[in-house]
């Protein structure tokens, strides 16, 4: 609480993460339109190529609407990491997070930054990698509110 105005309270931290609504209508929009270029079309393949494109976009997203959140922490004495996929959501406690990080990766000439979660899961290591399109934010963001919920740790130089 603010002692000068005791009705303010600090916005609680975010927790979940996911792909923005509107990025994901746009997709669906674009998606019908390409649907609808594909039905008016005169040629046979061209109507093959706009239909699979069609096809593409409307599947990346129900994709995109399935994953949501694609990224969350139930916060807690003991905070585990939620992480939706198109199977349903998977678990992961202190002790399966094995190394988060924030990594910088080359794409279409710019450097754009990626968080890499490794994790333990059934006897087998995965490595998650999330984009800013993934989270609706920074990945620098996620990492410090991991790092605030104790599921990751600042890397030893």
């Amino acid at each position: 609480m603010n002692p000068e105005n005791p009705q303010f309270q600090p916005p609680e931290p975010r927790t979940a993460w996911a792909t923005p609504i509107s990025a994901l209508l746009a997709v669906t929009g674009g998606g019908m339109v390409l649907a609808c270029a594909a039905i008016l079309s005169n040629d046979g393949p061209s109507r093959l190529l706009v239909g699979l494109a069609a096809l593409g976009l409307l599947f990346l997203a129900v994709l995109g609407f399935r994953q949501r959140p694609r990224l969350s922490i139930i916060p807690g004495p003991e905070s585990r990491l939620v992480v939706r996929n198109l199977t349903g959501p998977a678990t992961y406690s202190r002790d399966q997070i094995l190394r988060a990080r924030v990594v910088y990766y080359r794409r279409l000439g710019r450097k754009m930054p990626m968080l890499e979660i490794d994790v333990r899961h059934d006897g087998d290591e995965r490595l998650l990698i999330f984009s800013r399109w993934d989270l609706g934010t920074r990945p620098d963001d996620v990492f410090e509110a991991l790092l605030t919920h104790g599921l990751a740790q600042l890397p030893a130089d």
